[in-house]
């Protein structure tokens, strides 16, 4: 179990940052993603895992004007 923007959600394995946005068709180039506290590099979201009890916020930038 993990938490993504305050709402539970069951997480069958462990999973990179990356992957979890892409399963979840967030745009990668548009959002940035804290993970217990600590802001993810986009250079890491590769290499980052995912595991239970962990805590992400992931916000999306939008334009406008």
């Amino acid at each position: 179990m993990i938490t993504v923007n305050g709402q539970p959600e069951n997480l069958a394995s462990d999973i990179s940052v990356f992957a979890y946005l892409v399963q979840k068709n967030y745009p990668t180039t548009r959002i940035a993603v804290e993970k217990n506290g600590d802001i993810v590099p986009k250079s890491r979201y590769e290499s980052t895992m995912i595991t239970d009890g962990d805590k992400l916020e992931i916000v999306t930038f939008v334009g406008g004007g």
